[in-house]
């Protein structure tokens, strides 16, 4: 399958996370972003070291910035269950915009194309990183990386952007 575009509608899938009730919830992703300006990124692991040091701050430190530029949601997804996305959400206190949903079987993940196949480090088929800008459910800006890169998925390139 493609990868996700510029120009394409993303597909419709649900995810998981837990709510401030701390009540695991599912959530179709076109609920959350039918009729919005979203930034949806995923990141290969929750508690790894880019995800973790690098990529997810970056989305926290922006969010203000994000938000002033009309984005609605930003939406942080990985390969994980929901509850290591609960533990993994708990180590930024300091975000107020970021929402981590878990794509436990990477049904979501395949759904756009980008899934990236880790068996031989132990891990199984994860996300590749990246950043979408989505408006109302069509993908404007693609930032795919390849491989474990690092380059242009990140906030500030989001916000080049826009």
């Amino acid at each position: 399958m493609a990868p996700i575009a510029v120009g394409d509608a993303i597909p419709d899938g649900t995810l998981a996370y837990f709510d401030d009730q701390d009540q695991l919830q599912k959530v179709s992703i076109h609920s959350l972003a039918a009729g919005k300006k979203v930034v949806l990124f995923a990141v290969p692991g929750a508690f790894t070291p880019t995800c973790s040091l690098k990529h997810v701050p970056g989305f926290i430190e922006k969010e203000e910035e994000l938000k002033s530029k009309g984005v609605d949601e930003i939406l942080c997804i990985s390969v994980n269950d929901p509850f290591v996305m609960k533990a993994w959400a708990k180590t930024y206190p300091e975000t107020k915009n970021v929402k981590f949903l878990a794509d436990g079987s990477a049904t979501y993940t395949h759904a756009l194309g980008l899934e990236l196949d880790l068996s031989e480090k132990g891990l199984g088929v994860r996300s590749r990183r990246f950043a979408l800008l989505v408006d109302d459910l069509k993908v404007k800006i693609a930032n795919i990386e390849s491989g474990g890169e690092f380059t242009v998925s990140g906030a500030e390139d989001i916000l080049k952007a826009l």
